[in-house]
């Protein structure tokens, strides 16, 4: 799913092409991905665009008259800039917007289509759309620490709590919290005042490099090629890869239908962390020091 450094490539890119211009069509392919019906979509069309922005993950594109469209991608949506009257034909399609200079296509690339388009009036109703998270990159220390005590919760699902932290996910919570040398199991509200200091401090920086980072790629360009799996992350998405700090394995937890990547020698101490389907497996062969992970044939070593 685009966490905030890729949903700032998408508004950056955005604003600097349909702000100014008319929404000539909206064509939606999927039934699926409108949820609202009034005002219906055809309002939209022959309105100039007014601004681009962000709640949380969601897009929302600001149109004359106080008409907005909001925009989730979900996990696997994703915005393609083409020419004008593009798309609409592939099997991933879901809408595109078609204006003067060019159109914003929408695609999916799952079966699920969970990706969603609401329409709707006035400022007042995009309040609904807001679940209350903290946007990090401008709050204060004292802010940062209200949010992430608010609940006890492990650090892992407490950074991706869109109600306590705005557009963080799976992804870039990995890489924060290997950053900041925290396991990804402590508590929220069972961190020493410095350790609270260094998730806030490193959030921030782990953020502002990707944003930078992204939009040295992304160039005056469109970030055709949003994922969750950079070459350049130090954990996320590199389970047995080696960690670019001390060269320790990278370890998982498994979750449902994410992970939690790790690396146990500078966030756990060494210590391995128990995933719910494999130690289940191992039950008391578990490893639970990285020396034994490494020593236990076929577990933890590097290819």
């Amino acid at each position: 799913m685009p966490e905030l450094p890729d949903l700032t490539m998408y508004i950056e890119s955005l604003r600097t092409r349909i702000i100014g211009e008319t929404l000539i069509r909206a064509r939606v392919k999927s039934p699926s991905l409108l949820r609202t019906f009034d005002p219906p979509l055809s309002a939209a069309e022959g309105k100039v665009v007014r601004g681009v922005d962000r709640i949380g993950k969601q897009i929302v594109v600001e149109l004359e008259s106080q008409l907005f469209l909001v925009v989730h991608l979900m996990i696997a949506g994703r915005f393609h800039w083409k020419r004008t009257g593009a798309g609409g034909r592939g099997k991933s399609d879901l809408a595109a917007f078609d204006f003067p200079n060019g159109t914003l296509l929408l695609t999916e690339a799952s079966t699920q289509k969970r990706a969603s388009l609401h329409a709707v009036l006035g400022k007042s109703s995009l309040a609904v759309f807001n679940r209350g998270g903290l946007e990090v990159l401008t709050a204060s220390p004292v802010e940062f620490r209200e949010a992430l005590e608010r609940q006890n919760h492990t650090l892992k699902r407490t950074l991706t709590d869109p109600r306590l932290f705005s557009a963080i996910g799976n992804a870039y919570s990995d890489e924060i919290l290997h950053a900041a040398g925290l396991s990804p199991l402590r508590r929220s509200q069972k961190l020493s005042p410095a350790e609270i200091d260094t998730l806030y401090q490193t959030t921030k920086k782990v953020l502002e490099k990707w944003i930078l980072k992204l939009r040295e790629e992304v160039g005056s360009g469109f970030p055709e090629k949003v994922t969750a799996f950079h070459p350049a992350m130090a954990v996320h998405g590199k389970f047995g890869k080696p960690c670019p700090v001390c060269g320790t394995a990278v370890q998982r937890i498994v979750y449902a239908a994410n992970e939690c990547n790790y690396c146990p020698r500078c966030q756990t101490g060494g210590r391995i962390l128990a995933d719910r389907s494999l130690s289940r497996l191992l039950k008391n062969e578990w490893p639970e020091s990285i020396e034994e992970w490494e020593g236990a044939p076929g577990l933890g070593k590097l290819s």
